[in-house]
């Protein structure tokens, strides 16, 4: 078979790139043999393990578990028909825009914030549905409930709090920045604490918050303070000139925020909050030494089973495995609201 031009050359220039990168000098070609043994090995041991060693039993026997917490059986479809739904939000999302119809693009926004309430109607006791109480909750559904609901709640907060910073009014500057320092050195594990024991007290006599909300409103306390200073940073990125431009056509300071200042710094801000939404996902497992059964909650439950006992290696790989992959995913669709933000601000 004989090699096209054009196949040669960038086969040559791809042998070319590698001989630079990896082999450009003696000590550079020391580094790569190195590292290829090491990792080549590592990475064939793990496979070995995980291939002809580990019993993967524990976790094929629970996935259930691992997706639906301890959901009553007769309602599983609920808990399946959220995931779903979140699955189908997520591929919507990511497919390209021309495959998508015009319509269901601008739905988009609607649609995912729509996707928390839905999935609490779903699991709770909307729709006439059964009421599940949220002791059943667990694993992936409340872990990403968790997260979504710390994410609508941070965000609009740490936006708020981000022009908070930069007012004319020293008391509010003053405060706000004393919240905003106070819970960036305090950590996580201590806020979750408080808010499951404090937040009681702030309610009126007769009202309660079940630990789901509680969690999620110290998480989102938390997160907001940290995207604050993300949105506060791309403030202060965007020219001066611009806000005397805004000034100057007569744009009142309401709408100079508004049209000239915020679309700007979250465009800018976008990959930093990006990473405090994948942390708030992360942020989760903590929440298993509180009592809620999220998914490293889950773990722990399964290896206290005696049938378990000495598979702690093959949960927490797969655990990590899980986690990962929700991760990329969120970042995957970060990347995408990036991309469709920069084709707009082009336009």
């Amino acid at each position: 078979m004989v090699e096209s031009p054009r196949s040669g050359s960038w086969s040559r220039q791809l042998l070319l790139r590698i001989r630079r990168g990896l082999f450009a000098s003696p000590l550079d070609t020391l580094i790569t043999v190195v590292l290829v043994v090491v990792c080549g090995g590592g990475l064939w041991n793990l496979l070995h393990w995980a291939v002809l060693q580990a019993d993967w039993a524990v976790v094929l026997e629970n996935v259930r578990l691992y997706f639906n917490g301890n959901f009553p059986v007769s309602q599983i479809w609920r808990s399946w028909s959220w995931l779903g739904l979140l699955a189908a939000l997520c591929i919507l999302t990511l497919m390209p825009s021309k495959v998508v119809p015009p319509a269901v693009v601008r739905l988009l926004p609607l649609l995912w914030v729509l996707i928390l309430p839905i999935g609490l109607l779903l699991l709770a006791s909307g729709l006439g549905l059964e009421p599940v109480k949220s002791r059943f909750w667990g694993g992936l559904q409340l872990s990403l409930l968790l997260t979504l609901g710390t994410i609508l709640m941070a965000l609009p907060l740490g936006i708020l709090m981000a022009l908070a910073r930069r007012s004319e009014l020293p008391l509010l500057r003053w405060l706000t920045t004393g919240y905003i320092e106070l819970m960036r050195g305090m950590p996580l594990i201590a806020v979750l604490f408080f808010g499951q024991l404090m937040i009681p007290l702030f309610l009126p006599e007769g009202w309660t918050l079940n630990r789901v909300l509680r969690a999620v409103v110290s998480l989102g306390f938390f997160m907001a303070a940290y995207m604050a200073e993300d949105v506060r940073g791309g403030l202060q990125s965007i020219p001066k000139t611009q806000l005397e431009a805004a000034r100057s056509l007569g744009l009142s300071p309401l709408l100079t925020v508004a049209l000239v200042e915020l679309p700007q710094a979250l465009r800018t801000a976008l990959p930093a909050l990006a990473n405090q939404c994948v942390a708030s996902l992360q942020n989760t497992s903590l929440l298993a030494y509180l009592g809620l059964i999220e998914l490293l909650g889950i773990s722990r439950s399964i290896l206290a089973n005696p049938d378990y006992l000495g598979h702690h290696l093959e949960v927490y790989i797969w655990l990590a495995l899980l986690y990962w992959a929700v991760c990329i995913l969120m970042t995957s669709l970060a990347h995408r609201v990036e991309r469709t933000l920069n084709v707009t601000g082009h336009h």
